[in-house]
């Protein structure tokens, strides 16, 4: 064979070789957790499987002010009845916007609670973590606490620090400011109002394009949180009454209710239902995010976010949202990206 023409063909090969490995996703998959005991049972263990996840990213506990107190407490810590086994563990701390509102809060002794109490809970169970995730909707009102607040953990903190992100957050990060963290999670769910109507709060392409071209410019390195889950919303007298994430499509199929549109039904007799006190003639509203939307969601993330994202993390790994879709799904979105 003639040295150019072998010369030629080394080099196509390298260049199939290194383009397809190029165009091979990192991205990996990634859940949250968030009950407040953790134990995983035969379909949550499966899909961790299925999806080669090794992280969890688990509610540790809540941040709250109780009514006429000046000093934020804990809420509802987790426990745990299984082992984690390899898994890797992010703990999560939501804080309510109200701690970050309350001027009287001493921002520097809530670090050190927050810290320790995480701590304790790892003695407890014998768990190692790298890593700290706050969770907080801080709004302009309280952007000065809470900015202040993570530069405080950030100096007490000995591994990374990250920061959950909403869209609003992104779109006017010159007046809501940006975290010091190592990276951020983008939520990108709960985008409307809870409403008595036929809209989606959790999921809603057309309110999720206005913030997508500000994505590109956000300084932050961001990972990206998937919503996965349902809720049911109870509607009475054209007004919303009730909200049920345990009230789920199977359960509204029976003599007890009709379904009058694609997603809503009428309840035709009074009753409880998994907690809820149902009146004869309320509507009751599915709200979920379908397999299409899903892909939807990453398409549009994958043409506006800056950089590939290290993770998806869907919200939240539960039984109830595993059964409502396909167990490919998870990687097929994490590997359009």
């Amino acid at each position: 064979m003639h040295k150019k023409y072998s010369i030629s063909i080394v080099l196509l090969l390298m260049l199939l070789v290194f383009g397809g490995c190029a165009k091979r996703s990192t991205t990996k998959v990634s859940f949250y957790y968030w009950k407040t005991v953790f134990a995983l049972n035969e379909s949550e263990r499966a899909i961790l499987k299925e999806t080669d996840c090794a992280k969890i990213y688990l509610r540790y506990f809540d941040v709250i002010l109780t009514k006429g107190s000046t000093e934020a407490i804990p809420e509802s810590p987790i426990t745990f009845k299984d082992s984690i086994g390899k898994l890797e563990l992010i703990p999560v701390i939501y804080i309510k916007n109200e701690v970050m509102l309350n001027d009287k809060e001493d921002l520097e002794k809530l670090a050190d609670r927050i810290l320790d109490y995480i701590s304790q809970i790892n003695k407890t169970n014998k768990i190692n973590t790298s890593e700290v995730q706050i969770d907080c909707d801080w709004t302009l009102a309280s952007k000065d606490n809470f900015m202040k607040f993570m530069e405080i953990l950030k100096s007490k903190t000995s591994g990374r620090l990250s920061a959950t992100i909403r869209l609003h957050q992104i779109k006017y990060a010159a007046t809501t400011g940006i975290p010091n963290v190592d990276y951020g999670v983008l939520m990108y769910y709960n985008m409307g109002k809870i409403a008595a109507d036929n809209s989606n709060s959790i999921y809603d392409r057309k309110i999720a394009e206005k913030y997508l071209s500000k994505l590109s410019a956000y300084p932050l390195s961001l990972k990206v949180a998937i919503p996965m889950f349902s809720w049911t919303v109870q509607i009475r007298s054209e007004k919303v009454v009730g909200l049920n994430a345990k009230i789920t499509l199977k359960d509204l199929i029976s003599n007890d209710f009709e379904n009058v549109s694609d997603n809503i039904f009428t309840v035709k007799r009074s009753q409880y239902l998994k907690g809820s006190l149902l009146n004869k003639h309320d509507l009751l509203k599915i709200e979920k995010v379908s397999s299409k939307e899903l892909s939807d969601i990453a398409s549009d993330l994958n043409k506006n976010l800056k950089e590939t994202p290290a993770e998806i993390i869907f919200f939240d790994l539960n039984e109830n949202n595993i059964k409502q879709y396909e167990k490919s799904i998870y990687k097929e979105i994490a590997t359009s990206f």
